[in-house]
């Protein structure tokens, strides 16, 4: 599927619109003409419709309210997402399950519920917030990487999946930058959220700047996109030179079992 057509307007549906990358893409979006329904968990200003990702029964209402709207959907932003981590032997079990609820089953709920949909209109994109967790995996934040690491992989299968139906199907692997996420943070690993924390106020990245990108990456039809120089880095050397990357990772564990154990 080629990028949006000079003047063409876009129908979109984004989830956790209330605040942080999701307003952001939200405002980026409206600014180049397209109509979006902004979503969230709970009323806010600036939200037109409450969306719970966690509820089945609210994105069958979501459904059905693009469908009386618009009579379709050309964009499904899955954006809503909690921040959480911890070392292996200091996260919970509980906390496993739920960042996994909200960052993994909140996306796949929400494909579920539009493929019919897009499949029966036979175009369509679907739009993935996972994470640069999900392409790179520090140490301390088994959780978050694995439920971003699977939001990556749900976003390609479902790519391979519906390219017959003219759907195509995008990832957005930020790093960190500037936004209220860890408002959301929980978690028994307080050194892991001290340092989470801080990466995030230190980000010279903002959302806005990531949610350009995102727009940019979309209409390329880019299917993984790297929005900010940090991520791309990152992953570069994942992928070029693994020894110097392990090295890395594996340090900056290190460091953060020291912080824990003070």
């Amino acid at each position: 599927m080629t990028g949006q057509q000079a003047g063409q307007q876009q129908r979109v549906l984004v989830t956790g619109a209330a605040s942080g990358l999701g307003k952001a893409l939200t405002e980026a979006f409206r600014a180049r003409g397209d109509e979006v329904l902004a979503t969230d968990r709970a009323e806010a200003d600036g939200v037109d419709l409450v969306l719970d990702v966690t509820s089945d029964a609210d994105w069958a209402a979501a459904v059905d309210h693009v469908e009386r709207i618009w009579g379709g959907l050309d964009v499904l932003v899955n954006n809503a997402g909690v921040a959480g981590g911890g070392r292996l032997d200091v996260a919970t079990l509980e906390e496993w399950q739920w960042i996994t609820e909200i960052n993994l089953f909140g996306a796949v709920r929400g494909t579920r519920a539009f493929v019919p949909l897009l499949k029966q209109q036979g175009s369509g994109r679907i739009v993935n917030v996972a994470s640069l967790a999900g392409l790179v995996h520090p140490g301390g934040m088994a959780s978050y990487n694995a439920v971003k690491a699977a939001v990556v992989a749900l976003t390609e299968t479902t790519g391979h999946e519906l390219a017959s139906y003219g759907v195509s199907a995008h990832v957005v692997c930020p790093s960190y930058f500037r936004t209220n996420l860890m408002s959301s943070l929980r978690g028994n690993d307080t050194a892991l959220g001290a340092v989470m924390s801080k990466l995030v106020e230190e980000s010279p990245t903002t959302a806005e700047e990531v949610a350009a990108a995102v727009l940019e990456g979309i209409d390329r039809g880019d299917e993984v996109i790297l929005p900010d120089p940090a991520a791309r880095d990152a992953y570069a050397l994942k992928v070029g030179d693994r020894a110097t990357y392990d090295a890395v990772m594996r340090a900056q564990a290190a460091k953060l079992d020291r912080m824990g154990q003070a």
